[in-house]
């Protein structure tokens, strides 16, 4: 039995596990920061339902999860917002949708400094390279999401944007029909329609982010080489 085990391919299941850890701190930051803001707006829903908590397990959706490791984009379990506790209703419901991408990009901002001030350390070990992996991973993961979630088209947040600007008529008759739209999304998703164009601009920002990496390294250099 031994034997079998050593001469397994593992590096299937670690590839794995290094996006594991990535997609779930995306998605739990994320879902955290639109709880988080609709509760400063006065909407105290997500408090309620326990989801201003960095406890992944509560804003994990399994399908979501699992594109997020497959295909490098998908969603979690939505924040639920009563929009009625906001004193501008559309407004807040923009600014509380908007709260999930932008955190994903202040994410990615950090974890693509964090790769550039560390790289020179951990990048000639077995150990310090998984964890430049991780650290990698983490701020493409939450580009993607970042992207992937502003198409507008229901329950993504890109939708709750669109639908702000719209007369308050249309904006309820929209509303009406939001959970067709969760159709919409899962058949896109399942089609791959989205698939080539998010990869390919995510592919874009992380090389405008990785600047971010180049000037970190360079200012860690030069403090350490002083």
């Amino acid at each position: 039995m031994t034997n079998v085990l050593n001469h397994l391919d593992w590096s299937f299941l670690v590839n794995i596990l290094l996006t594991v850890i990535p997609a779930l701190v995306c998605i739990t930051l994320h879902e955290l920061s639109h709880g988080l803001v609709a509760y400063k707006l006065g909407d105290p829903t997500a408090k309620n339902a326990g989801r201003l908590t960095l406890n992944p397990i509560k804003h994990i959706d399994i399908m979501g999860l699992l594109m997020m490791l497959i295909a490098r984009f998908g969603w979690a379990k939505p924040v639920p917002v009563d929009m009625r506790y906001f004193k501008n209703p559309k407004r807040g419901m923009a600014v509380t949708a908007l709260a999930g991408p932008v955190s994903n990009v202040l994410i990615a901002a950090v974890a693509f400094a964090l790769y550039g001030g560390v790289f020179d350390a951990l990048r000639k070990s077995g150990v310090g390279q998984v964890i430049l992996e991780i650290i990698y991973t983490t701020g493409y993961l939450s580009l993607a999401l970042a992207l992937f979630n502003l198409i507008p088209i229901p329950p993504l947040d890109g939708s709750k944007v669109l639908f702000s600007l719209l007369p308050d008529r249309a904006y309820g008759k929209l509303l009406r029909y939001e959970r067709y739209g969760s159709i919409l999304l899962l058949l896109i998703v399942v089609l791959g329609v989205t698939r080539g164009p998010l990869q390919q601009a995510t592919s874009y920002l992380v090389q405008q982010f990785l600047h971010i990496s180049v000037w970190m390294n360079s200012l860690i250099s030069g403090l350490v080489n002083r």
